[in-house]
C-alpha cells in the first residue's frame, strides 16, 4: 500500500473536491493513530486537517461516513498496488510473490496505517458497511492466489495453500501491528514466500 500521508504543513487550504477528501481521509488516519478510534473526533480530524469541522461535514456526512471512506480508501490504494506487481509479474510463482510483497509491503508496516487497519477492522464488527468491503476484499485476495497458484499446484489443493499464504499474511501482519513493526520489513515476506514456495514443492513430489 502506498500510503502518502499529507501532513498538516503540507496540506492545500483550498481545492477541488478529490484532494480535499483525501486530505480528510489522511488527517482521519493519522488522528486515528494518535488519539485511538474511540477518541478520534471530527473536530480532532478538522484540527489535524486544519480545516474548521464544517468542513468535514460538507465531504462527509459523519464520522462513521468518513471512516468508511478511510478503509474503501485503505483497501483501493493496496489493490492498486497488488495490481501494478502482477502486472510486473511473469510466471505464476512471481505472481504469487507480487500479491504476498504487495499485502507485506514497506508502507504496510507504517504506524499511522497499522494503527488505521486495526482500528477500522475492530469497527467493521459493528459497521455492516465496513464489513462487506472487507469481506469483498478477503473474496478478492483468495481469489487472486488461487488463480496465481493453479499453474504450479494442482487444483485439490489449491484452496488450502491459498488460505494458509492468506493466514501467513494476516497472522504475520497482526504480529507487528500488535507488537511493533519489524526490524527488517523484507523478513515477513520471505517467511510467507517461502511457505508458497513449499507448498509448490509438496505439488510436484
Amino acid at each position: 500500500m502506498k500510503q502518502r500521508i499529507i501532513g498538516p504543513e503540507a496540506m492545500p487550504k483550498l481545492g477541488m473536491a478529490p484532494i480535499r477528501r483525501r486530505q480528510l481521509i489522511d488527517a482521519a488516519i493519522m488522528a486515528i493513530h494518535d488519539h485511538g478510534l474511540a477518541d478520534t473526533t471530527v473536530s480532532k480530524i478538522a484540527a489535524r486537517a486544519g480545516v474548521s469541522a464544517g468542513i468535514v461535514h460538507h465531504y462527509f456526512r459523519d464520522k462513521d461516513d468518513l471512516l468508511f471512506e478511510t478503509m474503501r480508501f485503505l483497501l483501493e490504494d493496496l489493490r492498486r498496488t497488488v495490481v501494478e506487481r502482477l502486472g510486473q509479474a511473469r510466471t505464476p510463482v512471481e505472481r504469487v510473490h507480487a500479491i504476498i510483497d504487495s499485502c507485506l509491503a514497506d508502507e504496510q508496516f507504517a504506524p499511522e496505517v497499522m494503527a488505521a487497519w486495526l482500528a477500522l477492522y475492530g469497527q467493521a464488527k459493528h459497521s455492516p458497511r465496513l464489513l462487506r468491503i472487507l469481506s469483498i476484499y478477503a473474496r478478492r485476495l483468495r481469489s487472486d492466489l488461487a488463480n496465481a497458484l493453479k499453474p504450479v499446484i494442482g487444483p485439490e489443493r489449491v484452496k488450502a495453500a491459498a488460505e494458509g499464504t492468506v493466514a501467513m499474511i494476516d497472522g504475520l501482519w497482526l504480529q507487528y501491528a500488535l507488537h511493533g513493526g519489524p526490524d527488517d520489513p523484507e523478513f515477513p515476506r520471505r517467511l510467507t514466500r517461502a511457505y508458497v514456495d513449499s507448498q509448490i514443492a509438496l505439488g510436484r513430489a
